[in-house]
């Protein structure tokens, strides 16, 4: 009698998941603010012209500092006191608390952004756009667990997408950009976690949708 075996799929070779593991690392959630960031102070630096280059550069390290280094040492903490099995954040649960962590960084962010005006005024709507979208993020996460990955991605290209129509700027090759590297980071997040496509499109869905909403409800 031929015995029943459990049939899995097969995994991902290492020339697939080394790479894929590097770009989840490289364009983690949390640098993406730093990133978009950057790219506005090489695209629009005539919008910095209020302050000097040593000004910038400690408003990129405060950017930096309060939306990646203080949520990332928050899961840091919770995890070495017991809150949670890894840093990693594999399960709905364990998300809980970083997502409202995180949501109070993004509104920060937003508030203190309505009241400069030595940078460019996209980053208004753009961190309403981020903490709407943890907003979301963190009710779904109720029903299943949406890629943060994806998320931040589908509302990085959303936002590039949406300064080009602000400064009416001709950013096709940034968008094109934007658009293969979301491709490759869902790809990624496919290859080396236990997300489904149903996570990945939903995050992509959610980080888009926040950064449209908040574009014509700030700007």
């Amino acid at each position: 009698m031929e015995q029943n075996r459990e049939i899995t799929p097969d995994k991902p070779s290492l020339l697939l998941t080394i790479p894929a593991k590097l770009i989840s690392y490289l364009f983690h959630p949390l640098f993406i603010p730093t990133y978009i960031f950057v790219f506005l102070m090489y695209q629009v630096p005539y919008e910095f012209a209020g302050i000097t280059a040593y000004q910038l550069q400690l408003r990129l390290f405060s950017i930096f500092w309060l939306t990646a280094f203080f949520p990332a040492f928050a899961v840091f903490l919770l995890w070495r006191l017991k809150f949670s099995e890894s840093i990693f954040l594999r399960t709905q649960k364990e998300r809980i608390v970083p997502y409202i962590i995180t949501m109070f960084f993004y509104w920060w962010m937003y508030f203190l952004s309505r009241n400069f005006t030595d940078q460019p005024a996209v980053l208004k709507f753009f961190y309403m756009g981020i903490f709407s979208a943890t907003v979301f993020g963190l009710i779904l996460n109720s029903y299943f667990k949406i890629s943060l990955h994806a998320m931040a991605m589908g509302g990085a290209l959303a936002a590039i997408i949406l300064f080009a129509m602000y400064y009416r700027m001709p950013l096709g090759g940034s968008m094109s950009v934007a658009a293969l590297l979301t491709g490759i980071v869902c790809t990624s997040r496919l290859l080396v976690s236990d997300h489904t496509n149903l996570e990945i499109y939903s995050g992509l869905a959610v980080g888009a949708v926040c950064q449209l909403g908040a574009y014509y409800f700030v700007m």
